[in-house]
């Protein structure tokens, strides 16, 4: 054996037995059951009784509500006129004037009655200018007019509007920027039974928009074209040349030739009491929602002169649009007609301060847009053969159509829009 191995052998030995008996000392680990605590398990046991107690009971409430909610529901009327006492047109027929236009047309499910109505004024006025009957795309307004709102959402960093209102002097401005097409180049829905409904693309439209303003995406190109993405999977994409009657055409030579519209030729006209900025005969701003172009080139008349213009424009051969008040116990469906009962206010107190002052408590609000095509008198009233695309418009016997009193317009009504030439005729001062 080498000296130095004998010299550590017996150190090395001593380690070992050392480490052995160290191993031995270590405590060692292993695997138990788990601790039982059968008075907390009571515990809580109790608590979830209890909560299963509640719930219960909030369900039994939730449900005893939600039945007497019902039974209201099923229990409850609209507020209406008695119409057994008021004296109306029997049917569109009865109409003394009754001027050009196509057949009514449903909205269906989307908020674009300021289309339909802008759109009909265009048909009625192609009508009176050329006498083609042409129909016309509300759809083409509709997609371009939602293109123009996104884009000056962009440009005002999400303080403009993107909904589905708008005022129907819109067709002016999409028509100039864009041109105008027949429905059956674009028709604007792709449901088989060719009924509207814009819910789903509202709601991915307003969710697109809102994902740009929280990662701060202000790029027009870039979320215009996500907008119309989003248009063109609900909407269709819009033609850029279509063929009509066996020629190849593009929008703006179909809106020049085929329809032969001067754009500059309407006039949008309110009556709002006079106050700084709202001068009698003097251009105003028609501060509403709809109105998200903030355009202030409204004709502010007086009430006498407003009523003046409607009368006169049908008397005149021209239609026009009004944009006001639907929401009212005298506009029933069910008969076709609209009123201003007395019980709400008495005709001869209908003036420019009774409808100034349903304007500034809210209760004219700017909610629907109609087409006025015909006038006649009946039990001393004038009325109005309005064409609607709403759906309460289809609930009588004369679907798409309204019998308007005057009176109706006069109060409710917060806007028109009509040919200049009928301002040059009937108003002549203005």
């Amino acid at each position: 054996m080498h000296p130095r191995l004998s010299y550590f052998l017996p150190v090395l030995c001593a380690l070992a037995l050392g480490t052995a008996a160290e191993a031995r000392d270590r405590d060692r680990a292993v695997y138990r059951e788990p601790n039982e605590y059968p008075v907390l398990d009571e515990i809580e046991a109790r608590r979830d009784s209890l909560a299963a107690a509640v719930d219960a009971l909030r369900a039994a409430a939730d449900s005893l509500f939600d039945a007497q909610a019902e039974a209201r529901e099923d229990t409850d009327r609209s507020l209406r006129v008695d119409w057994s006492r008021i004296e109306r047109p029997a049917s569109p027929e009865a109409f003394r004037t009754r001027l050009a236009h196509l057949p009514p047309v449903p909205q269906y499910y989307t908020g674009s009655c300021w289309a339909f109505a802008a759109t009909s004024l265009m048909e009625s006025e192609t009508i009176r200018l050329t006498g083609d009957r042409i129909k016309l795309s509300e759809m083409w307004l509709v997609y371009w007019e939602y293109v123009e709102k996104v884009r000056r959402w962009v440009r005002e960093y999400g303080h403009s509007a993107v909904a589905e209102g708008s005022e129907s002097d819109a067709i002016l401005d999409v028509y100039k920027a864009y041109g105008a097409v027949p429905h059956a180049a674009y028709p604007g829905v792709l449901f088989a039974d060719g009924r509207h409904d814009h819910h789903r693309m509202m709601e991915e439209l307003e969710g697109y928009l809102d994902w740009a303003e929280t990662h701060d995406v202000w790029d027009e190109q870039r979320v215009v074209a996500g907008a119309r993405r989003i248009l063109d999977a609900h909407l269709g994409p819009p033609p850029e040349t279509f063929t009509w009657e066996g020629r190849k055409w593009s929008p703006r030579a179909f809106l020049l030739e085929a329809l032969r519209l001067d754009l500059d030729a309407y006039v949008a006209c309110v009556s709002f009491m006079e106050r700084p900025g709202y001068a009698f005969g003097e251009t105003c701003l028609l501060d509403v929602t709809d109105n998200w172009r903030r355009k202030a080139d409204y004709l502010n008349l007086p009430l006498d002169e407003f009523r003046r213009l409607v009368r006169e424009a049908v008397r005149r051969g021209y239609t026009l649009v009004v944009g006001g008040d639907n929401s009212e116990p005298g506009m029933d469906g069910h008969f076709d007609a609209a009123v201003i009962p007395s019980w709400d206010i008495p005709a001869d107190y209908i003036d420019q301060a009774a409808r100034e002052h349903r304007i500034r408590n809210g209760e004219t609000g700017d909610d629907h847009g109609i087409h006025v095509v015909g006038h006649t008198r009946a039990g001393d009233r004038d009325w109005y053969l309005l064409k609607d695309s709403n759906r309460s418009s289809r609930l009588g016997a004369f679907e798409g159509y309204y019998f308007c009193d005057g009176d109706y317009i006069a109060l409710k009504m917060l806007s028109v829009l009509v040919h200049r030439d009928v301002l040059r005729q009937a108003l002549p001062n203005r």
